[in-house]
């Protein structure tokens, strides 16, 4: 695992130049009043395919290019899963007799092997030359044809930045159309990467001088023995600019070519780009792929659309806006003045709405904005270190998941259609899975994949992930959420939910002392019980995702010829088990004690995101679920823990619990100035999980829904008495517009479909820390294309 950084430097204090005007900030955006000085706090732009992270420094202009297909072959590419299913009824017969190491023994001569890394392609560099310098800017860069060295961090700013250059500078981010401009006198560079046409599009205007354009390879932890290529030629409107970059011992290159079109003035061949000498704008295009064997370059130029940034924009602008504007979140703030800070500014806020309501904006464009080909890396789309932590994988038994959480009531399609293509694209590697480590028809997800190969590598005796099971339902779960919005299933999904319930159907041959089906070997991602190893029995995780598939796999195709066996089979299943302590037990197996201190909840899978484990149905097993969770620890502080907890509690009514986990992230120094989060506290690690599951809590907390129930404000922190929540997907097919304040609740229902739904609201204000009784439901009917308006007072807590 790499942190690629270590810990940022405190930020810059703000402050406002007292003969400036107040700053306007259009609303939802962000905006800083300094260049970026770290890759991190570069703002980001994507469009599911390619991804740019912007400095925007008026000295030396630095886009880094990114795109969804660049991983580096490390020779785990064509692994394929080894062939242990002969092993696995000596294997069950030794944990059914009370050998509770010996899940060890299974593919222990297997290496774990991490997928191959996703990786930054370059940077384009727009810098301003010296005065009086005869040494070209882009020299030394890496010359044509010859092997480029790697460099090190401090090789990524090779001129300053990140210092104010004045105090008419501004860097701004609208997340309503994904342009991010950065101006300072009459300098302005504006970039956005269109959904249209694919292509980082970037606009300079007012140079003021000399200017030397090249696309730069010099990032931190670039191979040492990464060959580059170049080629540069003029056009009569500017330039062609290529870079191709083989990766070690492959056939394999990324090629990024551009397009330089100046406005007035020369350009020039200089070092390893162009000179721009008196030109009065500058408008780049730029693309990136990966692919064997010498690319077409010709091609790959002509390829670039021949437009203007205005009709480029005119292209991309509805096609985004239409997708971020579906959902958005007002929120009161006692302090107009702090909508305006700077987002570094913001942050020294904690507590304040008009932070959480920045920050649901960014997370809902940030996850809009890395999906696309794929759903979000753990890095999203985006990355500037050749060395990303954990390869910056898809990781599935959790962070995948999470990051994806509020596309379904947020509204965001697209995002789970990108996740609906990761999955397909996998599904023979997963068969391959199914047949190779249990013997069994059907399929059995990964828990990393690099988005090419979906087969099984994670072998480990400490982390056993080829023993999990349950990913391939979990990672189905939100696109069983989307068809319940929709009203219909798509056949593939419908498909795929039949191959997962025919795994089951093999894989649960086994009986326990009570007669109930045995889940053998089983594995709660990525804890183990205090008295036994990893590899165990009946995590409840497992339970709970045998139990979804079969049944979820029956109802969508209630005629299939095994759908009786997938509800007998489901039956079967043992009991959730509720341990001494009165908590729900990670592990449903008589003697295995909890380990209580840990960042995952795979046990609370059945309380979120399934809501089997519910306070309105099964009181019982909720008010269990909640002792699990307040025994659970934090164990490294990962934000992904912090927000899964905050989504559990939202789902057991328990806003006090939802405020301390969000405040954990919030105090703890996870953002930066980007708006993109960490890993861990103090901005360590580039991750984002914390900003994309941000939305997803804020969701929860205020709007939940089944197929046949509504929940307003479950678990409101008391931190946001009023607010407006627009444009939340409901499962029951309506969409619902909520307004809150301390007395009352409007919700203005949009239902494209009949339905009959039972209406919850959460605790009045002024109730007690801690879960909310579930109180009494009424019951609404809706009729297709008839809004309704629903008005509910607030009963003040105490009163009558």
């Amino acid at each position: 695992m790499s942190r690629s950084t270590g810990n940022p430097s405190p930020r810059k204090p703000y402050t406002p130049n007292p003969s400036a005007p107040a700053p306007s900030l259009p609303n939802p955006s962000t905006w800083e009043p300094r260049p970026a000085a770290r890759w991190e706090d570069a703002f980001l732009s994507g469009n599911g395919h390619h991804g740019a992270m912007v400095h925007g420094d008026p000295a030396d202009d630095r886009v880094i290019v990114n795109h969804h297909t660049l991983v580096r072959p490390n020779g785990s590419e064509d692994l394929r899963p080894p062939e242990l299913a002969g092993e696995l009824g000596p294997l069950q017969d030794a944990l059914l007799s009370g050998d509770t190491r010996a899940a060890e023994r299974f593919g222990a001569g297997s290496p774990l092997v991490w997928v191959q890394p996703f990786h930054p392609a370059f940077q384009t560099r727009v810098r301003r030359a010296p005065a009086e310098s005869g040494t070209p800017l882009g020299a030394g860069a890496g010359a044509h044809g010859t092997a480029h060295a790697g460099a090190g961090p401090e090789a990524e700013c090779t001129a300053p930045a990140g210092t104010a250059p004045g105090p008419s500078y501004r860097r701004e981010l609208d997340f309503t159309s994904g342009e991010t401009v950065a101006s300072h006198g009459p300098w302005r560079s504006r970039v956005f990467v269109s959904r249209a046409d694919d292509v980082i599009v970037q606009h300079i205007t007012g140079p003021a001088a000399d200017t030397e354009v090249w696309l730069d390879p010099v990032l931190p932890g670039a191979p040492a023995n990464l060959a580059v290529g170049r080629s540069t030629v003029l056009t009569p409107q500017g330039a062609r600019i290529a870079l191709r970059l083989r990766y070690p011992e492959s056939d394999l290159s990324c090629t990024g070519v551009s397009v330089l079109r100046a406005e007035g003035g020369t350009v020039s061949v200089s070092g390893d780009g162009v000179r721009v000498a008196g030109a009065r704008s500058m408008l780049l295009l730029t693309r990136v792929r990966r692919s064997p064997g010498e690319p077409d370059l010709d091609a790959e130029w002509a390829a670039l659309p021949d437009d203007d940034y205005d009709a480029l924009m005119a292209r991309h602008l509805p096609l985004h806006r239409s997708a971020f504007g579906r959902c958005a979140l007002t929120l009161h703030d006692e302090d107009p003045a702090r909508q305006g800070l700077p987002g570094s500014e913001l942050l020294r806020h904690p507590g304040s709405p008009a932070l959480l309501e920045r920050l649901f904006a960014a997370g809902r464009y940030h996850v809009l904005s890395a999906s696309g080909a794929l759903p979000p890396r753990l890095t999203g789309v985006w990355t500037g270190d050749w060395d990303t932590a954990w390869s910056g994988a898809f990781t599935t038994n959790a962070n995948l998941n999470l990051q994806v959480a509020s596309a379904t009531a947020g509204n965001l399609p697209e995002v789970l259609d990108a996740h609906a293509r990761l999955i397909e694209g996998q599904l023979d590697h997963w068969r391959e899975n199914a047949r190779a480590l249990f013997g069994a028809r059907g399929i059995v997800a990964p828990s990393h994949s690099d988005g090419e190969s979906g087969h099984t590598r994670h072998f480990q005796r400490a982390y056993p992930l080829h023993l999990w099971t349950a990913g391939a339902d979990w990672l189905l779960h939100p696109l069983c959420e989307q068809a319940q919005c929709r009203g219909a299933a798509p056949d593939a999904l419908v498909s795929a939910c039949a191959e997962v319930a025919d795994f089951y159907t093999d894989f649960l041959t086994r009986e326990g002392p009570d007669g109930a089906v045995a889940i053998v070997p089983s594995y709660s991602p990525e804890n183990r019980p205090e008295n036994a190893s990893w590899g165990t029995l009946n995590a409840t995780m497992d339970i709970a995702a045998a139990r979804h598939a079969l049944t979820t796999a029956a109802e969508l195709a209630p005629a299939h010829p095994d759908a009786d066996r997938w509800r007998d089979l489901a039956g079967r299943l043992p009991r959730y088990r509720i341990n001494a302590d009165g908590a729900l037990a990670e592990w449903a197996w008589p003697g295995l004690r909890e380990t209580y201190d840990h960042r995952h909840l795979s046990h609370l899978y059945p309380v979120w995101p399934l809501d089997e484990i519910n306070p309105y149905d099964t009181p019982g097993l909720a008010a269990a679920a909640h002792r699990a969770l307040e025994l659970r620890g934090s164990e490294n502080d990962s934000a992904h823990g912090h927000l899964h907890h905050a989504l559990v509690a939202a789902r057991l009514r328990d806003g006090a619990r939802v405020s301390a986990a969000l405040a954990s992230v919030l105090d703890g120094d996870f953002f930066h100035d980007s708006l993109m989060s960490a890993h861990y506290p103090d901005r360590n690690v580039y991750n984002a999980d914390a900003a994309h599951a941000l939305p997803a809590v804020v969701l929860e907390m205020l709007v939940q829904s089944a197929p046949g129930r509504l929940v307003l404000l479950p678990a409101l922190p008391a931190a946001y008495p009023r607010g407006a929540l627009r444009g939340v997907r409901t499962r029951f097919g309506a969409v619902l517009d909520l307004v809150w304040t301390p007395e009352e609740i409007t919700a203005s229902l949009r239902p494209t479909r009949d339905a009959r739904i039972e209406l919850r609201t959460g605790p009045p204000p002024g109730s007690p820390a801690g879960p909310a009784e579930p109180g009494e439901a009424s019951w609404v009917t809706l009729t297709a294309g008839a809004d309704r308006v629903l008005t509910l007072r607030r009963r003040v807590s105490g009163g009558r």
